[in-house]
């Protein structure tokens, strides 16, 4: 295995500790205090992060590693900054300059809100006040944890905790963050027909609750083990794909015509925003992402 990339600055305030697999193939380097990450599983040989703390992408970081670095482009090298642009951030961004962002071109943002059951972004209220404020299209993201609770659950607390919607021109529909399990097993120990009921029955409770359907962020990868190549969500959720890739198009999960939003690299920089920041591109002009922000 070939060694990952010294994490950018946004990815080094992740990280506490250093990782040593197979020699010095393999290193994770920490530079930050703030205890993000706990001590290495050495039985796995990788960071675990502590209960409450995953943000979009961070269990492709953990189980796909090495190769998930490989294929991602340089800053600076990115192909796909054309068109109606995005990121997506959590507390581990800090303060943001939102009218630097948006000067800078960023036209819309999902902003993490919860995780799990129990879980809110201590920086959400500040983010997506202040994005609102600056002219830029947000929405919230709750991070999936399908072993805690019914998909139910869930959805009530992601709605009742920033994941509402409203007609305002500015508001995106909420999104079901659903990638590898940070914490432990990638499908978090559910069956694939397990793991489809639990994404249902979240749908149908967020769209009880907001009369919307949740957007779906998920790597090809994990749908296709983790829900058996599942088609049953094609024609309800816009699909959000991470594929942090220099190609001219991403992967998409099996059963999925095409994507609504692209995650196309997590170590984007972007004005307004210190070190590096997942960034998005969506799949239209910004005439069609209005049209999803107010559902028409």
């Amino acid at each position: 295995m070939r060694s990952l990339r010294r994490p950018a600055t946004s990815l080094r305030r992740r990280l506490v500790t250093v990782v040593t697999v197979l020699g010095a193939a393999l290193a994770l380097t920490a530079t930050s205090t703030s205890g993000a990450f706990a001590a290495p599983d050495p039985g796995k040989g990788r960071p675990q992060i502590d209960e409450g703390e995953a943000y979009m992408g961070v269990g492709i970081r953990i189980h796909q590693g090495d190769r998930a670095a490989a294929d991602e482009p340089s800053v600076g090298v990115l192909g796909q900054t054309d068109g109606v642009q995005g990121i997506d951030v959590s507390h581990w961004q800090g303060a943001i300059n939102w009218t630097s962002a948006r000067n800078a071109g960023i036209q819309f943002a999902w902003i993490k809100a919860t995780e799990g059951t129990s879980y809110k972004d201590d920086r959400f209220n500040t983010n997506y006040t202040n994005a609102y404020y600056a002219g830029v299209i947000r929405g919230a993201y709750h991070f999936a944890r399908p072993n805690l609770s019914s998909g139910a659950v869930q959805a009530n607390y992601f709605a009742s905790n920033g994941g509402a919607w409203s007609r305002d021109n500015r508001t995106l529909p909420g999104v079901l963050d659903i990638e590898h399990n940070p914490y432990g097993a990638m499908c978090y120990g559910r069956s694939t027909t397990q793991m489809r009921s639990w994404i249902n029955d979240f749908y149908n409770t967020y769209k009880s609750r907001t009369s919307r359907d949740v957007v779906i962020y998920t790597t090809a990868s994990w749908w296709n083990t983790c829900t058996g190549n599942w088609t049953g969500m094609s024609s309800k959720s816009p699909l959000w794909v991470a594929h942090w890739t220099s190609a001219s198009s991403p992967t998409i999960p099996s059963g999925f015509p095409y994507w609504t939003v692209w995650q196309y690299t997590s170590t984007g920089s972007v004005s307004g925003v210190s070190g590096n920041v997942d960034r998005n591109k969506f799949n239209g002009s910004r005439d069609r992402l209005l049209a999803l922000a107010n559902n028409t």
